[in-house]
């Protein structure tokens, strides 16, 4: 039996917990950066966790998702809350960001449509989002909340991320281009460059 070899200093795990918990929502994420791609979710939207799913896939990144949220006013503040905890969970399992690639990009197609996904680990969190859903809301789901997950992300990731739907005329395709390029943008740039050997990716010193 092969037995698991010990923590490298130079290869730190890379998984992180966080927890929020207010009047609204109380939620839980748990990831790891080095994964499979393991998805478990329990968040009373459906669609949403769906879209969260496509994160973990594409990105090669275990989540474990728990939330329970005030739904019987609306899913405003379980899915904004949802995007500042995926957020804070990302900061916390990078770090200092040593050694990552820092940038990543994606263009997804699902059938008639296309997405663009463009993200920097910057430390300067910043949203540019270019997307004129076709639905006001697929299923219950308003479609403007997707812009709020994105922005608690960025804003507790540090993270500059350039969203463009190129084309589609069916909003679930749509969405499910920018979850799936957003995860693959992940991967990419939170992927350590054996080359970098613990570098900072900044000519700045830190990020």
């Amino acid at each position: 039996m092969e037995t698991a070899r010990p923590e490298s200093p130079d290869m730190p795990e890379r998984t992180a917990k966080v927890s929020r918990d207010t009047l609204e929502t109380q939620i839980t994420v748990s990831m790891n950066l080095d994964g499979q791609g393991r998805f478990v979710a329990d968040t009373g939207v459906p669609f949403l966790e769906h879209m969260l799913e496509q994160i973990a896939r594409h990105g090669l990144i275990d989540l474990d998702i728990l939330a329970k949220g005030d739904l019987h006013i609306d899913e405003h503040h379980t899915v904004e809350d949802l995007g500042i905890t995926l957020g804070q969970a990302f900061a916390r399992a990078l770090g200092d960001k040593r050694g990552i690639r820092r940038y990543g990009h994606a263009y997804v197609p699902l059938d008639e449509a296309l997405s663009r996904v463009a993200i920097d680990f910057s430390g300067r969190p910043g949203l540019f989002m270019d997307v004129e859903f076709t639905r006001a809301a697929i299923g219950r789901l308003d479609t403007q909340l997707f812009w709020e997950f994105f922005q608690g992300f960025v804003n507790h990731a540090q993270v500059t991320l350039h969203i463009d739907n190129l084309k589609g005329f069916n909003a679930h395709h749509q969405v499910e281009t920018i979850f799936k390029a957003f995860g693959r943008a992940l991967r990419m740039a939170v992927e350590r460059d054996p080359r970098m050997a613990g570098q900072m990716p900044s000519t700045k010193g830190s990020l």
